[in-house]
């Protein structure tokens, strides 16, 4: 029979809440704030399965807001591995890895993933933001230099603050900019640079060839974020270093395993010494405890359908390049968007709600991406498309953006 939660608990709406005690009443007035700029956000309830059509607050809506690329995060298949490793290992893990948390499933994880990405090991970690910050924070720190793209993850920003070393943030995707704040890391101990490979609001991809040639340049370490590529780029999916020829100019690879692959938790991978290290040294890697059996063994099954099911990636591909095309002779602004992530830029942060309203009215859901998950003036709806989507989906969709973007 298929799986059921029942909804028993009580409404926790800001509406039914209860008065704030004095020392937390700034908090209303913050509050106010977020509204009064258009950047509070809902609480929503998805019902079912994440799939072409998803379940909101009880309107089902085609579902253009989930970084389900392939298709996967509702696949019956990936349900049944977890259901086995649970079963084999039980839920909870119990402990961290270096307790006692990590299981055959975690070890089977880290070698399957090891083996896509063609290096030597990889540490998995419960989430891929906790594998940013404390790799990051692992590789440098008061005595070093960072340089971060403008429009990397909060994640990547998080670690860089986290490491304590001094950072130098460049313009979206400009190698000159960079290489001026490399030229100008003065006596750092080590540089890094760190960048997503395929930027989440943006649609954008790096310049992974730049940017290895300035590493071995200026003698820094690379370290990228493969988390919207992982799975969609690359003849074995792997993402955008495999998709670039550029393995051998980057030094760390993170991802994460809940986007293309539809399961949870992130990843490190590279050289068998910098994972033996981090083993050591990655703090939400030693203090949490490991993410369930189940779903590494979930994680792997979906790694297996990479191999499998080449074509989801290269019929998504195909699909999103004809979407943006049909955006573009509409009169859209996607910016420079070249990958599965469209973004269409209005500006404000009220319009991108009154844009995603206007949509949700025709039955998609396309989530306004606000401040601060974009700079000031760069308010968008993100359409994150999904191999689940038909043709006809995205010309529909095309559609409305254009009556009511424009």
């Amino acid at each position: 029979m298929p799986c059921r939660i029942d909804a028993a608990a009580p409404d926790r709406t800001p509406s039914a809440a209860s008065p704030l005690p004095e020392p937390l009443a700034w908090i209303d007035g913050e509050i106010d704030a977020l509204r009064a700029a258009g950047l509070e956000r809902p609480a929503r309830v998805r019902a079912g399965r994440q799939a072409g059509e998803v379940s909101l607050d009880g309107r089902t809506l085609l579902n253009f807001g989930a970084n389900n690329y392939l298709g996967y995060a509702g696949d019956v298949r990936l349900t049944k591995a977890a259901s086995k490793g649970s079963c084999a290992e039980g839920f909870g893990a119990g402990a961290s890895p270096l307790v006692s948390g990590h299981s055959l499933a975690h070890q089977q994880l880290e070698r399957v993933i090891a083996a896509l990405l063609d290096v030597e090991a990889a540490l998995v970690f419960p989430s891929g933001f906790a594998a940013n910050t404390a790799t990051i924070a692992a590789l440098v720190g008061p005595d070093d230099f960072i340089a971060s793209d403008e429009r990397n993850h909060a994640s990547i920003i998080d670690g860089c603050r986290l490491s304590r070393a001094r950072v130098g943030i460049y313009p979206h995707r400009d190698l000159a900019a960079l290489e001026a704040l490399l030229a100008g890391a003065g006596t750092a101990r080590r540089r890094l640079i760190v960048s997503d490979t395929l930027f989440s609001m943006d649609g954008t991809i790096a310049p992974l060839a730049g940017l290895s040639d300035l590493a071995r340049k200026h003698a820094a370490m690379l370290l990228v974020d493969e988390a919207h590529a992982t799975g969609v780029f690359g003849q074995r999916g792997s993402g955008l270093v495999e998709e670039t020829a550029t393995a051998d100019g980057v030094h760390v690879r993170v991802g994460t395993l809940s986007k293309a692959l539809g399961a949870s938790g992130g990843f490190v991978a590279g050289n068998a010494k910098l994972i033996h290290w981090l083993r050591h040294t990655a703090r939400a890697w030693i203090f949490s405890t490991a993410h369930p059996p189940g779903v590494a063994a979930a994680a792997t099954r979906a790694i297996g359908l990479l191999a499998e099911e080449p074509d989801r990636r290269r019929d998504l591909l195909a699909r999103a390049a004809d979407f943006r095309i049909t955006l573009q002779r509409r009169g859209l602004d996607s910016g420079d968007a070249e990958s599965q992530i469209v973004p269409v830029l209005v500006g404000a942060p009220q319009a991108a709600v009154a844009l995603a309203d206007h949509l949700a009215e025709e039955g998609f859901f396309v989530p306004a991406i606000r401040p601060p998950s974009v700079p000031h003036g760069r308010s968008l709806v993100r359409v994150s498309l999904s191999w689940l989507h038909e043709p006809h989906d995205l010309h529909r969709l095309a559609e409305a953006l254009a009556r009511h973007a424009t």
